[in-house]
């Protein structure tokens, strides 16, 4: 408790530091401008502060308040305001550490020259940054309301993923690979179902989906399983389970409603055409070569999420076989390094999700981008260690922040070579 204490103490100085600089970046780029309006953006950046306050206070209390549309909104302008002061402030903050700087190194007896104004129109380095970094701000909070416009903007990855020893019958077999629907979130079915048909367009033969498909409900699932009812394959549909599936992060009556959820959303996959592996493998066969699909629940690396899944048991009868191939569909990434590689060598493929990719980074040609790798070393896209590989999937649906800003919602498509 004394512990906890001092930590949200902490937090709570980080978050005044926050604001103090923020305002003082406000006010110091408004310097030179006229009294009136001066006191017009002062008052401007109040109300949007007061704003992003109570947004960080309530905004866990306000589903059923508003339509999914402005919630989406409030959520994402909360989250931009917050990431903006948090640009602002850093940048502010490295301004004072090289006056701090200039001003130690001046009782040394060091000399830094710094450059005198060369007319009256030029700004000094402490407006100059202070501007800066509000544009900075600006730009990420309008680039997170942009990005609400983008969650269900469906991003098609294709890859061609070679196998040692594939036999012939099994190349280009096509997996379409979806993950993280979180339907609970959805607030637009005909974008859903304009997913799913893409889906669809892809002819796969084995289409898997790797957990997390409501956010604590099995109720948020009903409206969209019509939808997902509409997914068929030649080899079939098979889903396993992710963190949120559990229904860990809701507040139950009692312990036999949270029970009873789980055993209602095990049944929903069923009525929709989709097979839970639930530790457990299935062999499938194309063109007369037989292969190995093994599903566990939710198994992690980090403490927080749960461990449920026994891959030793979804194993089982499958080492006295020769099969070409294995998959294994995993929820969290984290389970390929911390038990997947080392001890069961012979799983070619392991297909996971969960990360989202934090739903807020950069994917360019040359680099890729989130903060969410600092928590993931395998956070999204093909990863490879010898003959085994990881795909994360960055989630067909979002969770929290409602939208998506750089990495967006996707449905994989791996044809095996």
């Amino acid at each position: 408790m004394f512990q906890s204490k001092w930590s949200l103490a902490f937090f709570g100085l980080i978050l005044l530091a926050m604001e103090y600089y923020s305002y003082t970046a406000v006010s110091m780029a408004t310097r030179a401008l006229q009294p009136k309006w001066r006191v017009s953006i002062l008052v401007i950046y109040i109300i949007i502060a007061v704003f992003g306050w109570i947004g960080f206070l309530l905004v866990r209390n306000i589903s059923g308040l508003y339509p999914q549309n402005i919630k989406a909104l409030i959520i994402a302008s909360v989250m931009g305001i917050f990431i903006a002061k948090v640009i602002i402030s850093s940048l502010m903050l490295l301004g004072d550490v090289f006056r701090l700087f200039s001003w130690l190194t001046s009782l040394i007896g060091a000399s830094i020259t710094v450059a005198s104004p060369s007319s009256e129109n030029t700004i000094s380095r402490s407006v100059f940054l202070s501007r800066t970094a509000l544009l900075l701000g600006g730009l990420m909070l309008g680039g997170f309301v942009w990005g609400t416009t983008n969650r269900y903007r469906y991003n098609i990855k294709k890859l061609r993923l070679a196998i040692k020893g594939l036999p012939d019958a099994l190349k280009g077999l096509k997996i379409v690979q979806i993950s993280d629907i979180h339907s609970g979130s959805f607030d637009n079915k005909e974008a859903v179902a304009h997913g799913v048909a893409q889906i669809m367009e892809q002819q796969p033969d084995l289409i898997l989906f790797t957990g997390d498909i409501v956010n604590d409900r099995a109720s948020e699932l009903e409206p969209y399983m019509d939808v997902f009812s509409r997914l068929k394959a030649p080899l079939g549909v098979f889903s396993t389970l992710g963190n949120h599936d559990y229904g860990d992060y809701v507040q139950w009556e009692n312990p036999a409603a949270k029970i009873q959820n789980l055993e209602t959303l095990k049944g929903y996959h069923k009525q929709m055409g989709w097979q839970l592996l639930m530790n457990e493998h299935v062999i499938l066969e194309k063109g007369g070569a037989s292969f190995a699909l093994l599903g566990v629940e939710n198994w992690s690396a980090k403490a927080r999420f749960p461990k449920h899944g026994k891959l030793q048991k979804a194993y089982e009868g499958l080492g006295e076989q020769a099969l070409p191939l294995k998959i294994l569909m995993s929820h969290d990434p984290s389970h390929w390094d911390a038990q997947i590689r080392d001890t069961y060598p012979d799983i070619d493929l392991t297909l996971s999700g969960h990360t989202h990719g934090m739903q807020f980074g950069i994917e360019l040609p040359w680099m890729k981008w989130s903060p969410v790798q600092y928590m993931y070393k395998q956070w999204a896209g093909l990863y490879s260690d010898g003959q085994q590989h990881l795909y994360v999937n960055r989630g067909f649906g979002f969770l929290g922040y409602q939208g998506r800003l750089g990495i967006l919602p996707e449905i994989t498509v791996i044809e095996l070579a």
